[in-house]
């Protein structure tokens, strides 16, 4: 047995090294003169593995890596994505061939562009590939990837004898983090289509329906409207920012802000409701287009974008929050702030049952009780910008404490909470005001023809 005291060997050796003092301070030089480098704002992150913080999700293989397609570097020789690749090569011949260019002529964009392609790549993704192999594997994943597009948003698939379950497992996987292509490589593929536009218009739809927002399929050419949000942003990185991008919406400007607050008491939307808090749908679905107003002072309304909840929003969530989490993405956390709050809004069943009765979401999931536990789930652990969402949250805390306006929204509840209590509440009132009516018309009301005659005889006749 070794002495605890004997120096290690192996693999420990390399760790000694870097522990010596001289490569201490070197390394510690280095560091000081990187973080002197003026910060690019512009620069785009790679396109990375999920951050190792990540990694230990129990169904990390079922929600962060390729069930049907795999794109890109990192999961190409996965076994249950071979079948894909024959998909793959019939798809890419159609783009071609609807291209009205040559495959050669389409291979050599990518080829002239390799090098920054290649550098789109976290490094060690592109390690073990020559420039060669990375380059067919771009030009045919490239191609695949938007003629799929293409003709799912146009309806064409069936041609390509593609099963449904499939086509809704590939439209999965197109937002994986692991499974992005770089978002200059469908770019340059589609400058030098026939279609443009039409590739264009099904990528703009195709993430919007993704982001769970009204999309047309649409079998002729149409150009993206100038207000879509996807249109306003900088070239994204991969399709995955294009659908947060879109999910976001336009940045909200910051508010003034309560110094003194510390944080929300209420602990989900039943104890709002309690406190006179109704749910409402905001006019858009765009995850920062939340609200808080209180027009009667007693009643106040949270305005949520609706939502929809099915099998697709656990990894799709999952893989925007991983990428938020890339530690060379500088964001603000929007999507990860998102889901914070609905956490905080969400412990029970029943509050699923108020978000649904308010339209707010629509459960494509199942029960309520699954719904409630899956954001639950999502939301362990996340870190969310302190900032998002600040406003409202000092508004909820600030009516909810107020005491009075819970004591009137629970009399309002008690008394006002079905037809019949108003109907009767409004009868009490009617009988009031008549009963009152009456008293002030016997008290005031003018000497009548027969009260004159009736005194005049009693003169006649002097009776006291």
């Amino acid at each position: 047995m070794a002495s605890m005291n004997e120096a290690p060997s192996g693999a420990s050796q390399s760790l000694n090294s870097s522990l010596r003092r001289s490569t201490l301070f070197k390394n510690i030089k280095e560091a000081e003169e990187r973080l002197a480098q003026p910060q690019s704002q512009s620069s785009k992150p790679k396109i990375q593995r999920v951050p190792d913080m990540l990694r230990d999700h129990p169904n990390f293989e079922k929600y962060y890596e390729p069930r049907a397609v795999a794109l890109g570097p990192f999961h190409h020789d996965k076994a249950r994505c071979q079948l894909a690749e024959k998909f793959k090569l019939a798809l890419a011949a159609k783009f071609i061939e609807e291209s009205g260019r040559q495959a050669e002529e389409l291979h050599k964009i990518i080829e002239d562009n390799i090098s920054t392609l290649k550098d789109s790549y976290d490094e060690k993704a592109t390690r073990s590939y020559t420039d060669e192999a990375l380059t067919n594997l771009l030009f045919l994943d490239g191609c695949s990837t938007l003629q799929f597009i293409y003709s799912f948003m146009n309806e064409k698939l069936a041609t390509f004898n593609i099963k449904r379950d499939q086509v809704a497992f590939a439209e999965q996987d197109l937002f994986l983090l692991e499974n992005q292509l770089p978002y200059q490589v469908l770019k340059q593929l589609m400058s030098k289509s026939d279609k443009e536009e039409s590739l264009k218009a099904a990528i703009y739809d195709f993430v919007k329906q993704a982001a769970n927002k009204k999309s047309t399929r649409h079998k002729h050419k149409r150009t993206p409207k100038s207000g879509d949000s996807v249109i306003n942003m900088e070239e994204p990185t991969h399709l995955l920012e294009l659908l947060r991008t879109e999910m976001l919406g336009p940045q909200i400007d910051a508010k003034t802000i309560n110094p003194e607050y510390r944080g929300q008491s209420f602990r989900n939307i039943q104890e709002l409701k309690a406190a006179g808090i109704h749910v409402m749908p905001s006019k858009t679905s765009t995850l920062r287009d939340i609200s808080f107003t209180h027009p009667l002072g007693f009643v106040g309304f949270l305005y949520l974008p609706p939502i929809s909840v099915d099998d697709s929003m656990r990894p799709k969530f999952l893989n925007l929050i991983a990428y938020e989490m890339c530690p060379d993405f500088q964001n603000d956390f929007g999507v990860t702030s998102y889901i914070c709050f609905l956490d905080s809004l969400i412990d029970h069943a029943d509050d699923v049952k108020q978000l649904r009765s308010a339209r707010v979401l629509h459960n494509l999931l199942g029960s309520d009780e699954e719904v409630a536990q899956l954001f639950n789930e999502i939301g362990t652990d996340l870190v969310p910008n302190s900032e998002t969402y600040l406003d409202v949250k000092d508004k909820l805390e600030k009516h909810y404490k107020t005491m009075w306006k819970t004591w009137m929204a629970q009399f309002c509840h008690d008394h006002f909470s079905s037809p019949w209590t108003i109907l009767a509440f409004l009868g009490v009132l009617a009988a009031l005001g008549l009963s009152g009516i009456q008293t002030w018309y016997t008290i005031n009301s003018p000497p009548s023809a027969c009260d004159a005659v009736c005194e005049y005889l009693k003169k006649q006749l002097k009776i006291e």
